[in-house]
């Protein structure tokens, strides 16, 4: 006879490390929360005074990022990476982040690692603004190899009907404003990995910025939930886009709606690029394709009209988020081109994204 420890699952690790993490879920709770971490399900009241609420939902997770953690056995952030992954997507539609759940899975549970990450839930739900209402540990031997973890998440959030952000509002003549990202954030690190193969040096040489390449590859993503959803109440926001995987090209058209033939133009460099974007030409990453992978040192973008940009610049700088103009709106293209690689300089044409 065999007992479900001697498959390979520990089920009093898997009760240390619930202990663990009701501290960090409690730490975040917030009016409308109705119960606590435990239950079988979260329970949260939507606001009194809303008129036409709105659950705006998102999903993601933290992808091979997760691997330099491993590589580096440091897990305490990437938890941020997987709460901003997911508010950052909702934010776009003007929604304010209410609660989120996570997801982890293993082969071989051990109670403290998964206590990181769930703190670095914690922390990235604290910057949101949002509660940990749950989640899920799953140990799976056999499934995913000893000492590897994955880690994925569900963020829900509240827009009043009339509120929500779609894209309708942009017009010609709009200036689109950049907001710095913290560095590569979360995507492309499939290529990351490749391209730093000798994870016993590449990640532990010091870069330009005086830190070694693991410590900025590990840099948790930026949330912009706090400073986007205080601009909203001051100024009107045409539209906004969250730069994830597909870079700029994949993801900026998407901030219009399918109606008219508006298109972005990016003006290349307006904005510093971070060196890790450098380093990684430098170990063979293809020029010609980092808009179309990476940040390249802008994480969200605003539209807004021109009258509202030097205010809305204002007001991110004074909050932290360096933001300043970096392309405006146009139409009638039928076709756009996608024009210049990255030089490491980056002065040169325009990207026309459409």
């Amino acid at each position: 006879m065999i007992d479900y420890r001697q498959s390979g699952v520990n089920i009093e690790e898997g009760y240390k490390a619930v202990d663990k993490y009701k501290e960090s879920a409690k730490r975040t709770m917030i009016p409308g929360v109705l119960n606590g971490l435990g239950s079988f399900a979260g329970m949260f009241q939507i606001p009194e005074g809303m008129k036409n609420p709105v659950m705006v939902s998102g999903t993601d997770g933290v992808g091979t990022k997760l691997d330099i953690a491993f590589a580096l056995k440091k897990y305490d952030t990437v938890g941020i990476d997987c709460v901003a992954m997911c508010v950052n997507d909702i934010l776009c539609h003007g929604a304010k982040p209410a609660f989120f759940l996570d997801y982890i899975a293993c082969g071989k549970l051990d109670s403290d690692v998964a206590a990181s990450l769930v703190k670095g839930v914690s922390e990235g739900c604290l910057q949101s603004g949002c509660a940990l209402l749950g989640g899920e540990t799953a140990e799976m031997p056999g499934f995913y190899d000893e000492g590897k973890y994955d880690i994925a998440g569900f963020a829900v959030g509240l827009a009043e009907k009339d509120k929500i952000i779609s894209g309708d509002k942009i017009a010609e003549g709009d200036v689109i404003i950049g907001i710095a990202s913290s560095g590569v954030h979360s995507n492309g690190f499939s290529l990351v990995r490749k391209l730093v193969k000798d994870y016993g040096s590449e990640l532990t040489l010091k870069s330009g910025e005086k830190k070694t390449i693991g410590e900025i590859l590990l840099e948790p993503t930026r949330i912009y939930v706090k400073p986007v959803l205080g601009l909203m109440e001051k100024i009107e926001i045409h539209g906004m886009v969250h730069i994830t995987g597909g870079g700029f090209y994949e993801n900026v058209p998407r901030m219009f709606s399918s109606k008219g033939d508006l298109y972005p133009v990016i003006e290349k460099g307006t904005w510093e690029i971070p060196e890790i974007f450098d380093e990684l030409v430098r170990l063979g990453a293809s020029p010609e394709r980092m808009y179309n992978t990476f940040n390249m040192g802008i994480g969200f973008m605003l539209a807004v009209s021109p009258s509202d940009c030097d205010g809305a610049c204002k007001f991110l700088n004074e909050k932290g988020f360096k933001a300043g103009k970096i392309g405006y709106v146009a139409s009638g293209r039928e076709k756009a081109v996608q024009l210049g690689a990255f030089s490491g300089k980056d002065g040169e044409a325009p990207l026309l994204l459409k």
